[in-house]
């Protein structure tokens, strides 16, 4: 999962990115409201975790440009403004959730994945395509019932891929969601990480396959 985390104060910022890319979370930190629309623009997510006062522009014209662009990304505020009539105003303006300052980061967390699963269609807290499944409480894959033992940069690669399987992910969207803390990786490392992801796989009804000019798609063989 990658998510826009919209905040303008600092430590919490801060605090926030290591700790949710510490759960396997990547993190897009801007502390502006015009950066974050920006980023939303240009860049790809799975949800937006939004603090209503943000400079430049504020968390509710950030939401209602958004929705304005018909664009239905999960969107969490998450702020210390926490009157009902706020809740209602920020739901009514397109939020999906609502979570007040101070809160737990595992339930922070736990939103997140509801938001991304919701929004996908799925209820279930495990992600699977076929005989492969993964485990978010455990943080672990498996494959027909036995786990998986990979990496972490390979289960990574293979956590993007099964967010969404059957879609396909470029090099770059793959990229920006596990190596985006490294500038310096290049898109060739991504064929590596396919490369042992598909010797691993190789006979178990899961496979990754590539779509020319639209990169790489996890799906099931049967």
């Amino acid at each position: 999962m990658r998510i826009l985390l919209a905040e303008d104060d600092h430590n919490l910022g801060t605090w926030l990115s290591r700790a949710l890319e510490h759960a396997g979370i990547q993190v897009e930190w801007v502390n502006d409201g015009r950066l974050a629309d920006r980023a939303l623009q240009r860049h790809d997510h799975d949800a937006l975790v939004l603090d209503l006062g943000l400079p430049g522009l504020d968390g509710h014209a950030v939401l209602q440009r958004l929705r304005d662009r018909d664009q239905r990304l999960p969107a969490l505020i998450l702020t210390a403004r926490d009157s009902l009539d706020e809740r209602v105003r920020s739901l009514n303006a397109g939020a999906d959730d609502f979570l007040a300052k101070p809160f737990e980061l595992a339930e922070l967390e736990a939103r997140l994945h509801a938001l991304v699963r919701r929004a996908r269609g799925n209820e279930h807290p495990r992600l699977a395509c076929g005989p492969l499944v993964f485990d978010s409480a455990r943080k672990q894959f498996a494959l027909h019932g036995e786990p998986l033992a990979l990496s972490p940069r390979e289960q990574a690669v293979l956590r993007v891929l099964v967010q969404r399987s059957g879609e396909p992910f470029s090099k770059q969207q793959i990229l920006d969601r596990v190596f985006s803390d490294d500038e310096d990786v290049h898109p060739e490392a991504v064929e590596v990480f396919v490369h042992r992801l598909r010797k691993r796989l190789d006979g178990s009804g899961v496979r990754i396959v590539t779509l020319r000019g639209l990169g790489y798609a996890l799906e099931s063989a049967d």
